[in-house]
């Protein structure tokens, strides 16, 4: 009795060990296999930016600026910015040379009626003469920043822009029978082409007219030119325009858009 009971215990625990050892055998083959990590892959280098943001700095000074629009239509300039003011001059769309015509803004009024008006200056006799015309007869505006200074005194032309020297260079200017017109003016339009070398490679004409005689095509008008007598540069040798070495006037085309104020003293 006892031997048959030892052995039904020694065969239930032999039974329990066995069953053990096959769930441990199935934990273990359920258990994900350890493996070796990979190697580290090395990170690529930043994306170099499309664009980095400058370093701040002030506005440049803009005391020099002008603004400039053409002539759109035929218009009467008037002494005041009125419909019913006197009429100072007749402006056309096109100047003698054929170019767009453009006036010098001044300043900008409105009317009773709502109307805006646009002080102008004008390329007319007296020198120096303003006028009002209706700002839609004209283009839109056109901001620059240069200024050319001549120097009748010292025969000597001046660019700045911004305020600072990009330009200088020596002149000739009106004789004394012809002088070149003092007062505040600007620049029409901008001239090639010449088959008269008198004229050099580059040519620009201005808005102010000697009441004497010049040279300048139409008659009239005062202009910025090269000439082929390099020689008389500095001097009085023309007629009442301004005139620059052939080198310099091509250097200074390439500087000085059209609407430039022109102060000549």
């Amino acid at each position: 009795m006892r031997s048959a009971r030892l052995r039904r215990t020694i065969a239930a625990g032999v039974g329990l060990s066995l069953a053990v050892l096959a769930s441990s055998a199935v934990n273990r083959q359920a258990r994900p296999a350890r493996s070796t990590p990979p190697p580290a892959v090395a990170l690529p280098a930043p994306v170099r930016p499309a664009f980095s943001v400058p370093t701040p700095r002030p506005l440049p000074d803009r005391s020099a600026a002008a603004l400039w629009a053409p002539v759109l239509r035929a218009v009467t300039a008037r002494a005041e910015a009125a419909a019913n003011s006197g009429e100072v001059a007749r402006l056309s769309r096109a100047t003698p040379e054929g170019t767009a015509n453009i006036v010098l803004v001044l300043a900008r009024r409105v009317d009773r009626a709502g109307r805006v008006w646009v002080k102008v200056s004008l390329p007319v006799l007296p020198n120096g003469t303003v006028a009002w015309v209706p700002r839609s007869s004209l283009g839109g505006y056109v901001d620059v920043a240069a200024h050319l200074v001549v120097d009748l005194r010292r025969l000597t032309a001046t660019l700045t822009e911004n305020g600072r020297r990009v330009f200088a260079a020596p002149v000739g200017v009106g004789k004394p029978a012809w002088p070149t017109p003092r007062g505040r003016f600007y620049i029409r339009n901008r001239l090639t082409g010449f088959h008269n070398p008198v004229y050099g490679p580059v040519a620009f004409g201005t808005s102010a007219r000697s009441a004497v005689l010049t040279d300048w095509p139409a008659g009239g008008y005062v202009g910025i030119h090269g000439t082929n007598e390099a020689e008389l540069i500095p001097g009085r040798v023309s007629h009442g325009c301004i005139r620059l070495r052939n080198r310099d006037i091509l250097r200074l085309s390439k500087l000085m858009p059209v609407g430039t104020p022109v102060t000549i003293r």
